[in-house]
């Protein structure tokens, strides 16, 4: 096992990605504290990790408010006595115009997803160099790497999401505690198949070599490799986990002579 007794607190794990991060934790003999703002969802969680005979701690936690982070950081070393692993999943999103975006909305997406991160990343590592090194995955996004039609908010406080990443990678480092994130693309959730239109389904698949959206166990499968020994060299990275959008150029038909070959093979003809 991968995590075996390692504890691994995991934001926003009461649905969507954060609980497929959790399950495959438990699996891999993680202690997971499943920490939501929904106090039912969070256990139910936990409860289906116990079923399957996993060890967990379902925790009620605003993200974005620094008394509530410092009560979950505080209960989880009573019980398990310390903090190896966090995963800052835990997000909103918006997707609206600039010229309509409200500054509520965009404060609430910076307060949950930028400033949540930064307190629970603090909060943890001051534990984690305690202890002499730890691990923590911040989740981010394609959105915080491009400029996408309605991402204002949200993009941005994803973009802040990574630079926050690698700087706190260059300062946590020499301490021992490794510091990533993953990018994901659009992920098949709950969410996403509520929210996203068909056009917004097809825009997608036009622009992902892959043709599909990914799955949560997808991106669970990536963050268990930052949060494991295997990933022991790897510090300040931003791992895509995209099926190829941002690798991703033009993108064309080649069947039928059409493309780069075909255009070779029909100028040797015309010779």
């Amino acid at each position: 096992m991968r995590l075996k007794q390692k504890v691994a607190i995991i934001t926003g794990a009461g649905q969507g990605i954060g609980r497929h991060i959790a399950l495959r934790f438990a699996a891999e003999g993680a202690r997971v504290v499943i920490a939501d703002v929904n106090e039912a969802q969070a256990a139910a969680a936990a409860a289906e990790i116990a079923a399957a005979g996993g060890e967990s701690l379902a925790l009620r936690v605003d993200v974005g408010d620094a008394p509530s982070v410092g009560a979950m950081v505080h209960a989880v070393r009573a019980k398990f006595g310390g903090v190896d692993v966090l995963v800052n999943n835990a997000g909103i999103g918006l997707n609206k115009p600039v010229l309509t975006t409200t500054q509520a909305e965009w404060d609430a997406n910076l307060r949950v997803n930028l400033t949540g991160t930064f307190l629970c990343g603090q909060a943890a590592a001051r534990v984690m160099v305690e202890q002499g090194g730890g691990r923590i995955v911040n989740i981010a996004s394609i959105s915080g790497q491009r400029g996408g039609v309605g991402r204002t908010a949200y993009g941005a406080s994803k973009a802040g999401v990574i630079l926050l990443t690698r700087v706190m990678a260059v300062e946590l480092g020499p301490l021992g505690v490794l510091v990533n994130a993953i990018a994901p693309g659009p992920v098949d959730t709950e969410q996403s198949r509520g929210t996203h239109t068909p056009a917004t389904r097809q825009a997608y698949h036009d622009r992902i070599p892959l043709k599909r959206y990914g799955s949560g166990d997808e991106i669970a499968a990536a963050v268990l490799f930052l949060a494991s020994a295997e990933s022991s060299f790897i510090n300040g990275a931003v791992l895509n986990v995209d099926g190829g959008f941002d690798a991703a150029g033009l993108i064309f038909d080649q069947e039928n002579g059409a493309g780069l070959h075909g255009d070779v093979l029909n100028q040797k003809k015309a010779v």
